[in-house]
């Protein structure tokens, strides 16, 4: 990533401002100094764009050193391909980083890797297989049953491979992607009093609503000020149905299986359970983000 090209196509300025401002900016002189005093380095640039290239500057250095960071930690696990070092060296923002990062990051002990321990994954890639149109669901499963691992029946037997299921779609940097601009583009925000007899500042958010692509920043640092003192509950209204559809488009492939049903309870099971929680949470912060600008 060449951060110097960056700046300069985003601010609409040339080289050698950039050039300038940078190395002004690393030999420790502030914003303001700069600004009234450098001004045949810098092209004249005022210290609202030298602030906020200083800001765009710092967040580009980090979004780069979390790309070394994340290479290094995948690959000493030994699983970093050509084709996840590029997709990681070419994310411009970095949630995307840290998606793509999600399923090689040590996790406390799940519901999926204890199924995993319990030796559920060929049967979970049974499952995901989706070429097996005839036979019995029982048969299928028994040879996974094992008292000792922990597998007493057939249903604990699905379950488990279920929940491997449901971790591995969760861990889909692309349907993370999407489901968070599904959010943004359709998701609203609403906020209720915490005790509704209670007299507040807060009380025109006591019955709150409104689409969040279109939340004013005063009201968002509002609310959150009203959460943070518990005087409000905060939540995300999101279009559970399509989430959900998109990612049964993505992942079922053959209705016909007979192990369809559980692959179609995996997906709902992933969403609501792991998805939609941290994604909400993501959302959040970019709402909060946004209005501290």
């Amino acid at each position: 990533m060449d951060i110097n090209k960056i700046l300069c196509e985003e601010f609409n300025v040339k080289p050698f401002q950039v050039e300038n401002t940078v190395n002004l900016i690393d030999e420790g002189n502030t914003i303001p100094f700069i600004a009234r005093y450098r001004k045949e380095q810098t092209g004249s640039l005022d210290d609202v764009v030298l602030r906020d290239m200083y800001e765009r500057l710092i967040y580009l250095r980090n979004l780069e050193a979390r790309k070394e960071e994340v290479i290094r930690l995948i690959e000493e696990q030994g699983k970093l391909t050509e084709e996840l070092k590029d997709e990681i060296l070419n994310a411009d923002v970095m949630q995307r980083v840290e998606d793509l990062y999600r399923p090689y990051k040590q996790k406390k002990s799940t519901r999926a890797s204890k199924a995993k321990e319990k030796g559920l994954e060929p049967l979970a890639a049974i499952i995901l297989a989706q070429n097996i149109v005839e036979g019995n669901l029982e048969e299928i499963a028994k040879p996974f049953i094992d008292e000792e691992k922990g597998v007493k029946n057939v249903k604990e037997a699905y379950e488990g491979a279920c929940d491997i299921i449901a971790e591995m779609v969760s861990d889909n940097a692309d349907y993370r992607k999407h489901i968070r601009e599904i959010y943004i583009a359709d998701g609203i925000l609403t906020s209720e009093a915490a005790d509704a007899e209670e007299k507040t500042v807060y009380e025109m958010y006591y019955k709150f609503e409104e689409a969040i692509n279109k939340v004013a920043n005063h009201r968002i640092l509002a609310i959150n000020r009203g959460e943070s003192e518990k005087k409000l509950k905060v939540k995300l209204k999101t279009p559970d149905d399509k989430v959900i559809n998109y990612l049964k488009s993505k992942e079922i492939t053959n209705e016909s299986a007979i192990t369809a049903a559980y692959y179609n309870s995996a997906i709902e099971d992933s969403y609501k359970r792991l998805i939609a929680p941290s994604i909400e949470r993501e959302v959040r912060n970019i709402l909060t983000e946004r209005a501290e600008e």
